[in-house]
């Protein structure tokens, strides 16, 4: 049997960034299973039926290709995009907008996609499985840096990176990304880890100046 793919080792610089300095990356392509919705995470039914949903939906496709064409593979962490209409604000949970993701390997098709939603309805019937989508995202340069802790604690970090683009030169371009790489049923808040990206565009100087 061929070695199980793990993209969170093969992509390291991607996936383990440290907790004491934010770096900046280059990040590529990558193809997603994605559902969109609003609301506060922590009381929203919508968000997590998208995460129940985008679990079953990858795991339905993992023991597909497995079975089918013998490649094993990791399933990817969820991810999630979040943003708001005007200006972000960490404590108003309510008004704020996400997407729920979870990467997949390039040799996912659209094919194997809508296979697997076809067996996941029959076996699990989720009420949000015709609302995922399979897509191409490409975040492009941004910061980032590993969270260790709660969610509730993260606002430090987020204004680290914030600050590190900016006095480098950049400026924030893109919604506010996070990776949850911990099982939360079986760590303590306090151990979570977390990482926070964002991405960010180099300001341009005026050639006037």
């Amino acid at each position: 049997m061929s070695e199980k793919i793990d993209l969170k080792k093969t992509l390291k610089i991607f996936y383990q960034p440290t907790t004491q300095t934010p770096s900046i990356v280059e990040v590529p392509p990558f193809n997603f299973l994605m559902i969109d919705g609003f609301g506060d995470p922590n009381t929203s039914e919508l968000y997590q039926g998208a995460v129940t949903t985008l679990f079953q939906f990858s795991y339905t496709l993992k023991f597909t290709v497995k079975k089918d064409q013998g490649i094993n593979y990791s399933v990817m962490p969820l991810e999630g995009l979040w943003w708001m209409t005007g200006v972000f604000d960490a404590e108003n949970k309510d008004s704020w907008q996400w997407t729920a993701m979870i990467a997949q390997p390039e040799f996912i098709s659209n094919e194997l996609v809508e296979n697997a939603r076809r067996q996941v309805k029959i076996k699990k019937a989720p009420p949000l499985i015709d609302q995922v989508r399979f897509e191409n995202f490409h975040e492009g340069l941004s910061v980032q840096i590993m969270h260790i802790g709660p969610f509730s604690d993260e606002k430090t970090n987020i204004e680290r990176i914030h600050s590190y683009a900016l006095n480098n030169g950049y400026e924030l371009a893109g919604k506010h990304h996070e990776i949850y790489l911990s099982d939360l049923s079986r760590i303590s808040p306090e151990k979570m880890k977390t990482i926070l990206r964002q991405p960010i565009r180099k300001i341009l100087s005026n050639k006037f100046d």
